[in-house]
């Protein structure tokens, strides 16, 4: 008889070029990135240096200016922003504006795009409802990316509005948050990227590329990987946790809507257990007033293994950023829940360089002097909710949109620790769990006395769906 002889593993490579090269495998298969080297990148932290950047990379522009950007606000700051690519559209320059219908709300309906339209720009909204997609649209195109020429880019967390800029007048202080700006290799990358949206939008990929310079040069020495995920890819999840794996030392992470999934609260309490220098910094009011309970059911366990938790005690802080031993780093648009990292359209930079990250972490240590460390126990209820800040009147009816949204996916976390019991509960919780228990009484009651109540709306919902299904298999039939 034959007897199966186990395969040896290849041998570890024992030089330091052959482990990079092991490393960077590792990195790309984890990411779905190459590493791009020979490109200049610097920081850019609040509107105050992105803005200015984004505008005057734009008034530079000869060929081509493609925006993808998840909110354009019915502001001040939205209309400057779309007058000045209507500028360039009547200068001859190809502009290219994808938009979010969520994100936007009504503003393009208002007219927002409407000057930059007549400018001769192309304006596209990308992944609308429709009737043939029952579900489809809930996912959203949550990424900030501009590209100029294909020589620039900027990837970020940053929107179009007045409130990364302030509102001196209601007392509210710019948003904290934080972008990248890219020149040279890995532009071509975010070109790509874009073009595929554009696609997704109805458009098409070759126009948006066939103009573009085919050789970047290498105009600096940062090596960064551009990271564009898309629903169900996971790229982003798969490296936050390759990431904080791997830190050695420090781990330091700025998110805005922060709702770890297990796997991830798991390994942060893991890496602090191994003496780890791991801190969250997180806000202590938000457009999206759910998202700061939900955050605070997490805290316990995590403060309870060692990682040290910081509240922005500004208007808000919505950057999306970490920082891991003085040599790697990520900024970009990706928050760390599962809506961003496995529902959405994101885009992220990822990089290897001491100076950028030295960066990220004097930015953060600056943060945290404005920060409040929360700790269990002490004199105060660390663990209270905070007072939110009233929105401006031009953005309620959309933050209570996202609220809503936000809120069914908070109270289905309490839900679900209530009903498996795999954390302890915190005290804000009580309230949510009683009204979604009255919730359900009542629509028990319903079902027994008038059942036609509930069996009507799922029978239209069953309908749109059908049909949904019906027009999906006609095309695929078609395509044939």
């Amino acid at each position: 008889m034959l007897r199966r002889v186990p395969a040896q593993p290849p041998a570890l490579p024992r030089d330091t070029a052959a482990l990079r090269t092991l490393a960077d495998q590792a990195f790309s298969r984890t990411a779905g990135a190459p590493l791009v080297a020979g490109n200049a990148a610097r920081v850019l932290r609040d509107a105050t240096e992105n803005y200015p950047a984004w505008e005057a990379a734009i008034q530079s522009a000869r060929v081509s200016v493609h925006v993808e950007m998840y909110i354009f606000h019915f502001d001040k700051v939205g209309h400057r922003f779309v007058g000045l690519l209507a500028d360039k559209a009547r200068q001859g320059v190809a502009v290219r504006v994808v938009y979010d219908w969520f994100g936007c709300g009504w503003a393009p309906l208002r007219g927002l795009f409407r000057p930059l339209v007549q400018a001769g720009g192309d304006v596209r909204v990308f992944n609308p409802p429709t009737l043939r997609s029952a579900l489809g649209w809930v996912r959203r195109d949550h990424r900030k990316l501009i590209t100029v020429d294909g020589r620039v880019a900027y990837v970020s967390g940053l929107c179009v509005g007045q409130v990364w800029q302030g509102q001196p007048e209601r007392g509210l202080e710019p948003w904290r948050d934080t972008g990248i700006e890219i020149i040279g290799p890995a532009v071509a990358h975010a070109e790509a990227a874009f073009a595929e949206s554009w696609r997704l939008a109805g458009g098409s990929a070759a126009e948006c590329l066939e103009t573009l310079p085919t050789d970047q040069g290498t105009p600096g020495s940062v090596d960064l990987r551009l990271i564009p995920t898309e629903p169900f890819t996971g790229n982003l999840l798969r490296l936050d946790l390759f990431v904080t794996a791997l830190a050695r030392q420090r781990l330091w992470i700025t998110d805005a809507y922060f709702i770890g999934t297990g796997p991830y609260l798991e390994a942060l309490k893991r890496a602090a257990h191994d003496n780890v220098d791991v801190r969250l910094l997180l806000p202590k009011s938000s457009d999206v007033n759910w998202t700061v309970p939900i955050s605070r059911s997490l805290y316990r366990p995590l403060l309870e293994a060692g990682v040290r938790i910081f509240e922005w005690n500004g208007t808000m802080i919505h950057a999306k950023t970490a920082v891991a031993d003085s040599r790697w780093g990520r900024i970009g648009s990706t928050n760390l829940n599962l809506n961003s990292w496995i529902g959405n359209w994101e885009m992220d930079v990822a990089f290897e360089d001491q100076a950028l990250a030295c960066t990220l972490e004097a930015h953060f240590e600056e943060d945290m002097s404005r920060s409040t460390e929360i700790v269990l126990g002490g004199v105060r209820n660390a663990l209270s909710p905070a007072p939110t800040r009233s929105a401006a009147p031009t953005q309620k009816r959309h933050q209570a949109s996202r609220r809503l949204v936000r809120t069914v996916t908070g109270v289905g976390r309490s839900l679900g620790a209530a009903v498996t019991g795999n954390r302890q509960l915190e005290e804000f919780e009580a309230m949510p769990l009683a009204a979604a228990g009255a919730l359900l009484a009542v629509t028990s009651a319903v079902a027994f006395v008038a059942p036609w109540v509930l069996a009507w709306p799922a029978g239209a919902l069953g309908v749109w769906v059908a049909v949904t299904f019906f027009v999906e298999a006609w095309k695929a039939r078609r395509r044939k």
